[in-house]
């Protein structure tokens, strides 16, 4: 099941008649706290506070199935503004956090960001779908994002962000440190072609906007594939900077940190050696290496 929004009111679109809805769900509310619980076993979704202010959840444990599970999000923050996610616990069967603002033209309608959301002190684990996410629903758009101090093991994939033509939307100032990873197919993942979409009556030509997002502090081991950010000619990734990187490989191949049509800046040291798209700068902030072409393109979903 996936939802979408449309004048304020919720429309679901099932996938599978034995889905259910989210286990808690809370709508146009403010100033709550969620703390010292355990929430197990969602049909779909586990924690969905929508379109809500000044949210606080902290020290809560969420579990599902780690396989055959699909949809069992552990938190889904929607539309909401001003909320703190801090010292919790999630295995879950797909997202462990996904950060929505609607599904392409309805939430283009509804018109409610995602902003002002500070994620840290996390332990997190998807075998099937990613630690933390930002979309694909992210059509009202998400902003002022940050990520810090969270651990992802045993994970398909560590941080993404997705996206398609037809979201609109933006996704921006967006700042992920002291992420760590372990045992992690690949680490930090920007997909621009998610095209699921609610009906046929979406605009092909509302394209997203994805910039200013930055990665400091990312270490880990077990990692298949670092990097892969995977702009388009018509959504391309900008101002994206990496700093402090450095992630133990499971094994040695070529492409293994990928880019297509970002831009943006590495400074100081990074390992693996970053993808040829972005500028070096050293330590003190000085050019070292001007990009050829952002444009190149190295994306290979083999491996």
């Amino acid at each position: 099941m996936d939802r979408v929004r449309h004048g304020g009111r919720n429309i679901a679109k099932s996938y599978s008649t034995t889905l259910g809805g989210p286990l808690v769900q809370i709508m146009w509310s403010s100033d709550i706290v969620f703390s010292n619980i355990t929430l197990q076993n969602s049909p779909f979704w586990t924690l969905h506070p929508y379109d809500c202010k000044n949210v606080t959840i902290r020290n809560v444990t969420i579990l599902a199935p780690i396989f055959e599970a699909p949809n069992t999000d552990g938190i889904d923050p929607d539309s909401c503004e001003d909320m703190v996610i801090e010292d919790c616990y999630i295995s879950v069967g797909d997202d462990a956090i996904a950060i929505k603002s609607g599904w392409d033209q309805y939430g283009t309608a509804y018109g409610q960001p995602s902003t002002n959301i500070l994620i840290r002190n996390l332990v997190v684990r998807s075998m099937v779908s990613a630690g933390i996410s930002i979309g694909s629903e992210m059509s009202g758009g998400v902003s002022n994002v940050t990520v810090e101090n969270v651990l992802v093991w045993n994970s398909r994939r560590a941080v993404r962000i997705k996206t398609a033509p037809g979201r609109g939307g933006y996704v921006r100032h967006i700042t992920y440190s002291n992420l760590t990873f372990d045992n992690v197919r690949v680490g930090i993942v920007i997909k621009t072609d998610y095209n699921e979409h609610p009906d046929e009556g979406y605009d092909p030509k509302a394209v997203p906007i994805l910039g200013d997002i930055s990665f400091a502090g990312i270490h880990g081991q077990g990692v298949r594939v670092p990097v892969r950010i995977h702009g388009s000619k018509e959504i391309p990734v900008r101002n994206v900077t990496f700093q402090d990187m450095s992630v133990g490989l499971t094994y040695k191949k070529k492409h293994i940190f990928q880019c297509a049509y970002v831009q943006g800046r590495v400074i100081g040291t990074v390992f693996p050696a970053p993808c040829e798209n972005l500028d070096r700068y050293d330590e003190q902030g000085n050019l070292v290496k001007r990009s050829v072409s952002q444009n190149l393109t190295d994306i290979d979903y083999d491996f």
